[in-house]
């Protein structure tokens, strides 16, 4: 039992929605690299690959994690099926073998050019809505906001700040911004 100025609760306070987030947002980058890396062809195999990086998480969350993801099955070449990302153009099954956590600590970060008081951020697929969400966090003062997609960001500057205030700012959440 909690007490919440004189009102007694049976339940525990919810945890930091930020924390939750930023670890939902990891499992999810985990699983893209894991299936763009390696041939999984179930659930329990990819389970395997995540407790091995750190993650714990439940079958059942695993499977609205997959359904988020629109992960689907298809025949590799040695004819077994295993787990596909959406567009495959974008997610090209890597020749070298690399852990989700190695993978997670490269910048994710492409490239960014300015027009006017918009940028636009380049990012490896799959990272530009964690990495918009940390900028939105901090707000930042030369940034009015940001808009996201799977591998691109728009962000909306604020009037009478220049390219080179933006990157810096921006330097303390991204790492070798340019």
């Amino acid at each position: 039992m909690y007490d919440y100025s004189g009102i007694m609760c049976n339940f525990a306070p919810r945890k930091n929605n930020y924390a939750r987030m930023k670890n939902k947002n990891n499992r999810l980058d985990a699983i893209k690299i894991i299936i763009s890396s390696k041939e999984v062809g179930s659930q329990e195999e990819l389970l395997q690959e995540l407790h091995k990086e750190g993650f714990s998480l439940t079958q059942a969350t695993l499977s609205r994690d997959l359904k988020q993801l629109k992960v689907a099955k298809a025949a590799s070449m040695n004819g077994n099926y295993v787990y596909v990302l959406p567009n495959n153009t974008m997610y090209k099954r890597m020749t070298e073998q690399h852990s989700a956590s190695e993978m997670l600590r490269v910048d994710g970060i492409r490239g960014i050019d300015f027009s006017g008081n918009l940028a636009v951020i380049r990012t490896r697929p799959g990272y530009a809505s964690s990495v918009a969400y940390d900028i939105d966090t901090h707000n930042i003062a030369e940034i009015l906001g940001t808009i996201a997609g799977d591998d691109t960001i728009l962000l909306v500057l604020r009037e009478g700040f220049s390219k080179n205030g933006v990157l810096k700012a921006l330097s303390s959440i991204i790492q070798n911004v340019k």
